[in-house]
C-alpha cells in the first residue's frame, strides 16, 4: 500500500523502469550473497522492488488502455501471471537440482532486460519524476509492514501448533493496524475501502483467494496420505489448475466489455464453489483424471472471477489513487493466499486428518467461497445507480464507464447533462 501511494505521486514510466531494474539488481545480490543474513536482506529488498511492480499494473492499465478495453487488458495480466508462475517454478526447480540455488535468482535476468527495454519504448512519459519518500510514507512502511509480518507469523505459528505465540502475534498485528488507521496518511485509503463499490469487491477478493488452501495444503496431504502417491501426481494435476486460470482469465477479460463485472465475478465464484464441492467425492481410488477436471474447473472459475473483479475495483478508484488501490488489492490478495492454507490446515487437523480431515477443510473453504459470492451480489446491488423515476444507467451494466472523478469523465453541464468530451479530453483518455 505505501508503494501504491508513492506510485500515485510519481511518473509511472520511471517507476516501472526503476522497479524492474531493482528486481534485477537484488536478484544478483541474492545470488552472490556470502552469508544467510546478506541473502535475507537481499530478499527483503527484492520484496520491496516487487511491491512497486505489483502496485504499478493498475496505473499502467489505466494510463495506457481506454476504459472500455480495461477488462480485456486486466484479463491478459491475469492470464500471464499463472503461466509465468508455473514456468518460473518449474524452471527454478530444474536449475536448482542441476546447479544449486544461486543460479535460480539469475534465471529471470534475461527476461527482465527484455521487459525493461519494452517498458522504455512503449510506456508513455508522465509527470512527477521519482519523488523522495516522505516521513508519512516511511511510517506507513514500518507500521503496516509490522502488522502484516506479525499476522503472517501468527498464521505460521498456528500451523506449527504454537497457539499462545500465535495469539500474541495476532494481538500485535491488530494493535499496529489500529495505530495505522489513526494516522493521517491512512484516511484516503480507509475512505476508499469504505466505498461499497470498491470495498465489497475487495472483500470478495479476500474470501475467494482462500481457495489456494486446497492446492497448497489439502490436496498435497490427500495425495500423500489417502492416494499414497508422490509429488509427481500433484505436479501434473496442478498443470490443469493453472491452465484453467489462464483460460478463464482470457475469456472473462473479453466478456467484461459486454457484461457487468459483478455478474461475471459472481459466475466465477460459483464455478469455483462447484469445483471445490466436487472434490468431496474424491476417494482412495481417484487418479489423475479425477483430480485434473476438478482442478481445471476451480482454476477456470478463479480466472473468470479475477479480471471483472479487478475491473470493478479499478472503476471505483479515484483517478489520483489508482496506484494506492492496486497496492490495497495486492495486500489483500497476499493475505488471502496466506489465510487459505492456514484455515485449511486448522480444519484438516480438527477433522482428524486423512480423508475426513480433507473433507472438513473443503467444507470450510467452500463456506468462504459462498461468502465471497454473497459479497459480489451485495456489491452489485450497491453499485446500481438510483436514476430518476426508476431509470437505469446502461453503463452500469457494462462496467465500461469511467468513474465520475476520473479524467475520462466529462464535467457536467449547468443543466446536469454531460456534454460530449472535448478533443483534448478524448486524446488524454
Amino acid at each position: 500500500m505505501p508503494a501504491g501511494r508513492w506510485v500515485d505521486r510519481a511518473d509511472t514510466r520511471r517507476v516501472f523502469l526503476a522497479a524492474v531494474a531493482a528486481v534485477g539488481l537484488t536478484s544478483v545480490l541474492a545470488a552472490l550473497a556470502p552469508t544467510f543474513w546478506v541473502l535475507l536482506a537481499a530478499r527483503v529488498l527484492q520484496g520491496a522492488a516487487g511491491a512497486m511492480v505489483v502496485a504499478l499494473y493498475m496505473p499502467v492499465v489505466a494510463a495506457s488502455v481506454p476504459a472500455k478495453l480495461r477488462g480485456r487488458a486486466l484479463g491478459y495480466v491475469a492470464t500471464i501471471m499463472p503461466i509465468g508462475s508455473m514456468a518460473g517454478s518449474a524452471l527454478g526447480g530444474f536449475v536448482a537440482d542441476a546447479h544449486g540455488w544461486r543460479p535460480v535468482f539469475l534465471v529471470k535476468i534475461p527476461v527482465l532486460l527484455v521487459v525493461w527495454w519494452l517498458g522504455a519504448r512503449l510506456l508513455p512519459r508522465g509527470r512527477g519524476g521519482l519523488p523522495a519518500p516522505d516521513r508519512t510514507l516511511l511510517t506507513d512502511v514500518l507500521v503496516l509492514g509490522g502488522a502484516v509480518t506479525a499476522l503472517l507469523l501468527a498464521f505460521d505459528r498456528v500451523e506449527n501448533g504454537s497457539a499462545y505465540v500465535a495469539g500474541v502475534l495476532a494481538l500485535g498485528a491488530a494493535g499496529l493496524a489500529v495505530v495505522w488507521t489513526r494516522l493521517r496518511s491512512s484516511r484516503p485509503i480507509v475512505a476508499l475501502v469504505k466505498r461499497p463499490a470498491f470495498g465489497l469487491p475487495l472483500l470478495s477478493l479476500q474470501l475467494a483467494g482462500t481457495f489456494v488452501g486446497l492446492s497448497l495444503f489439502l490436496l498435497p496431504f490427500f495425495v500423500a496420505d489417502v492416494l499414497h502417491a508422490g509429488a509427481d501426481l500433484m505436479g501434473l494435476a496442478m498443470i490443469f489448475l493453472v491452465g484453467g486460470v489462464a483460460a478463464g482469465s482470457s475469456l472473462s477479460g473479453r466478456l467484461t466489455e459486454r457484461y457487468a463485472p459483478h455478474l461475471l465475478a459472481g459466475a466465477g465464484g460459483a464455478l469455483t464453489l462447484a469445483g471445490l464441492l466436487s472434490t468431496l467425492s474424491l476417494d482412495a481410488h481417484s487418479g489423475l483424471a479425477d483430480l485434473a477436471w476438478r482442478l481445471a474447473l476451480i482454476g477456470f472459475g478463479q480466472g473468470v472471477f479475477g479480471a471483472p473483479n479487478n475491473t470493478a475495483m479499478l472503476a471505483a478508484t479515484p483517478a489520483g489513487m489508482i496506484g494506492t488501490g492496486g497496492g490495497v488489492a495486492a495486500t489483500v490478495r497476499t493475505l488471502a493466499f496466506t489465510v487459505g492454507p492456514a484455515v485449511a490446515s486448522l480444519a484438516y487437523g480438527l477433522g482428524g486428518g486423512g480423508a475426513r480431515g480433507f473433507r472438513t477443510g473443503v467444507v470450510v473453504l467452500a463456506a468462504l467461497q459462498v461468502a465471497g459470492v454473497l459479497a459480489v451480489a451485495v456489491g452489485r446491488a450497491a453499485s446500481r445507480p438510483a436514476g430518476p423515476r426508476g431509470s437505469t444507467d446502461s453503463t452500469a451494466s457494462t462496467g465500461s464507464a469511467a468513474p465520475a472523478d476520473s479524467p475520462d469523465a466529462a464535467d457536467p453541464a449547468p443543466d446536469g447533462s454531460r456534454p460530449a468530451p472535448s478533443v483534448e479530453r478524448t486524446a488524454r483518455a
